[in-house]
């Protein structure tokens, strides 16, 4: 990569046959760009086009501009590919990149450039959800939904995940990446981004719309970008998904749960028919179980991963220490103590007359309370595995950078 410049623009405008927008594209962006660093503060712009196997007079019309680079690929490598191609050829601090489409105003990038130097921004995004876009409904709908899955997933909002005008501080690529090649690239930054905890900053903008054939296909499309989403929770928050679902099986097992307690708190006894709800929460209670411990699980594992700014949550903090010391004796103890008062009258008649008489509610209570501390203990030493991992990589880690110290700087110390 070429030695970049304090506080200037690298603008990469990926093409695939858009030779009906490509010159209009770069004329606007050429237009604005005194005015993009002038009222953005930048000392330099530049603009780079990445003709991505472009069958037609793309790569063609953009070499015709004298003050556009041009990048031509042979064959198609794909939308992400040709952005990352053109952040890794140019020489700015902040890179930008605006679809070739002329949905976008290149105007806009002032206020974008703006946003990242003065507030510090990691990635400033345009937001093309306002009133006056002219997306089409379709998109719009499924912007929406990528958009409310995202907050759901990672707590945080941003309303348009799929925008395709963005400015982005080079040094922060490197958390972001790596990134897909293909359309889904947009979505993918979206969500390293939040989920990894850098500053993202909206800015409304314009959408016109396109010159041309989109390139998009929403089902295709859509479900790569549904993918690059989850991918990018499991990458960086996987604890959050079982968390989620933890709390939603907990919470219908405790109302499948409620009337037969409130029964027999008042009859001692249960009836015949709610043996189907003892095993629908049987099932309930043994699956909230096992995803607390994968909540845990995954959560001490993610330190073996890419690094989070962002430490642990809190909730995800207190599910791991469930399972170690304290915690994990008075959880396993209680579980097994109470399935011991349950079972012990029938372990005893069994062996004392080779029947059994006991209720199958004292059996089924009894025999998940064991469950539950057979697979507490199994969680506790997986996550001692991990720390044992851990231990030994961050001393490996400390040994090659004791070995890469320079002779001299060891002498001095000594």
């Amino acid at each position: 990569m070429e030695e970049t410049n304090a506080r200037s623009l690298t603008v990469v405008i990926p093409a695939l046959n858009e030779e009906e927008a490509i010159g209009d594209t770069i004329s606007r962006c050429l237009q604005a760009r005194q005015q993009i660093r002038e009222e953005a503060g930048l000392a330099e712009m530049e603009i780079i086009v990445v003709s991505d196997g472009s069958t037609d007079r793309t790569a063609e019309i953009a070499q015709g501009f004298s003050e556009v680079r041009t990048i031509v690929f042979e064959q198609n490598r794909g939308y992400g590919a040709a952005i990352k191609e053109g952040f890794r050829q140019g020489r700015g601090d902040l890179v930008g990149f605006l679809d070739a489409d002329g949905t976008c105003d290149p105007v806009y990038f002032k206020y974008m450039c703006k946003a990242a130097l003065d507030q510090s921004a990691d990635v400033v995004l345009g937001s093309r959800m306002g009133p006056q876009s002219k997306m089409p409904h379709i998109r719009r709908l499924g912007n929406h939904l990528y958009a409310l899955l995202l907050g759901v997933l990672c707590g945080r909002v941003v309303t348009d995940t799929a925008s395709g005008m963005r400015v982005i501080r080079r040094r922060s690529l490197d958390e972001l990446y790596p990134l897909p090649d293909g359309l889904h690239f947009t979505p993918a930054m979206s969500a390293r981004a939040i989920l990894n905890n850098l500053r993202v900053i909206e800015i409304p903008m314009r959408y016109e719309e396109r010159v041309g054939d989109s390139k998009l296909r929403p089902l295709r499309d859509g479900i790569r970008f549904l993918r690059v989403i989850i991918e990018g929770v499991l990458c960086y928050r996987p604890e959050r998904i079982f968390l989620m679902t933890f709390v939603l099986f907990s919470l219908l097992a405790a109302l499948l749960a409620a009337y037969p307690v409130e029964f027999y708190a008042q009859n001692r006894r249960v009836e015949e028919w709610m043996i189907y709800r003892f095993i629908a929460c049987f099932l309930l209670g043994g699956a909230s179980f096992v995803l607390l411990s994968a909540a845990a699980f995954t959560n001490r594992l993610v330190v073996l991963g890419p690094r989070r700014r962002e430490g642990e949550s809190f909730w995800a903090s207190l599910a791991s220490k469930l399972f170690e010391g304290l915690p994990l004796w008075t959880m396993t103890g209680g579980a097994v103590l109470t399935a011991a008062v349950l079972l012990a009258p029938a372990a005893v008649e069994y062996v004392t007359t080779g029947h059994v008489t006991t209720h199958w509610s004292r059996i089924m209570v009894g025999a998940f309370g064991l469950l539950l501390a057979f697979h507490a203990g199994v969680t506790a030493v997986m996550l001692r595995v991990i720390e044992i991992w851990k231990r030994q990589l961050d001393n490996a880690t400390n040994a090659d950078e004791r070995l890469a110290w320079p002779t001299s700087e060891k002498v001095e110390l000594q």
